[in-house]
């Protein structure tokens, strides 16, 4: 990793009738819309205090607004406005939640976009590509900085959101370029960064699936340094399947920018005519079973995958990654590299 130094490292098939872990203190990314949203609204209700991470304060309100709505009950649910395309924000957002030193019981890393229809790459104001800093290294910051206040939990738990596109022989990471992180060339050279893997032409969608890639690598790596810390917690990656909601925002708003036409005709023909999809609704539930169900409370790393069985029908269950998703060396080249690469625009910020 190594996982940070002032990181206090000393202390020695779903189903309705699931059991449920008492009020647990949740830390969710990604919470404000789609799945995120969906699974934040279920955690409420189940009593549990949600600290939500949203783009805007505005967000933040309107997001809090409409939990506090749906429970009659005073709500627990605070928001901190943190732009995951701004590694300073993230810093200053961190700092602020390690100064009231309050425990996380479950870390969840969901936020997540993808830039499909896009030809050029998408830069931040830092030089690195949208999708690989919001997707992979925004919650590679998250996770270092917070740490500390994951291991004052009596029960700490991170999830990651993935997806089987990180998979090449997957449905969907079949189609277009596949994921893979190659030596991760585009993480040594000093400039821009728009592919990972070091090359030329910028991918949308291959971008997209290398990041869940990474996710896979960096939870896999997260989970066996804690083991040999003598710290290990359950991390679970996971995928939700294919979601396609319904309306103009969401996951899909990019796509829907670039190609109205044309993901209109995707989603019709792969929601609605083969029924290939989860719903928006499910794949939150899932998500909160995570965040809290007891069956979930296993140490070590675990990769879940809602896989597709017949149209309209999906099994959860813990499945094996891709084999490049297993490949331990290059997770810690992967840490690293992010690590340094952090490191390195936090500094020049200053």
């Amino acid at each position: 990793m190594d996982i940070p130094k002032h990181s206090n490292l000393n202390k020695s098939q779903i189903n309705t009738s699931m059991n449920h872990e008492p009020s647990r203190r949740i830390l969710i990314t990604g919470g404000s819309s789609g799945i995120g949203f969906e699974a934040s609204k279920q955690l409420i209700q189940r009593g549990h205090e949600l600290i939500l991470l949203c783009r805007t304060e505005e967000r933040c309100k309107e997001t809090i607004k409409v939990l506090s709505a749906k429970k009659k009950e005073q709500t627990t649910v605070k928001g901190i406005a943190i732009n995951l395309k701004c590694l300073e924000a993230i810093e200053t957002g961190c700092r602020r939640l390690l100064q009231t030193n309050k425990s996380i019981d479950t870390l969840v890393l969901n936020a997540g976009i993808q830039n499909v229809g896009i030809k050029k790459p998408q830069f931040t104001k830092q030089g690195i590509e949208e999708t690989f800093c919001i997707n992979h290294l925004s919650h590679q910051l998250i996770l270092m900085r917070l740490l500390p206040l994951l291991l004052k939990s009596k029960s700490p738990r991170l999830v990651i959101t993935s997806s089987e596109v990180h998979n090449p022989v997957s449905g969907g990471g079949r189609i277009g370029q596949p994921a893979t992180l190659g030596t991760l060339d585009g993480l040594r050279q000093n400039k821009s960064i728009a592919m990972v893997n070091g090359q030329k032409i910028f991918d949308a969608d291959k971008a997209y699936k290398d990041s869940k890639l990474c996710n896979i690598l960096m939870a896999r790596y997260f989970a066996n340094q804690l083991k040999q810390m003598g710290e290990e917690i359950p991390v679970l990656a996971w995928s939700p399947g294919l979601v396609i909601p319904k309306g103009s925002g969401g996951f899909f708003r990019t796509s829907r920018q670039q190609n109205p036409i044309g993901l209109a005709l995707f989603a019709f023909v792969a929601r609605d005519l083969l029924r290939l999809t989860e719903t928006l609704q499910k794949a939150g539930s899932l998500l909160a079973e995570l965040a809290d169900g007891d069956s979930y409370e296993q140490r070590g790393f675990r990769y879940m995958s809602n896989q597709l069985i017949s149209p309209g029908r999906h099994l959860f269950k813990e499945t094996e990654t891709s084999n490049e998703g297993d490949n331990g060396p290059l997770g810690q080249e992967l840490w690293t590299l992010s690590e340094n690469l952090i490191n390195q625009k936090l500094q020049q910020s200053l």
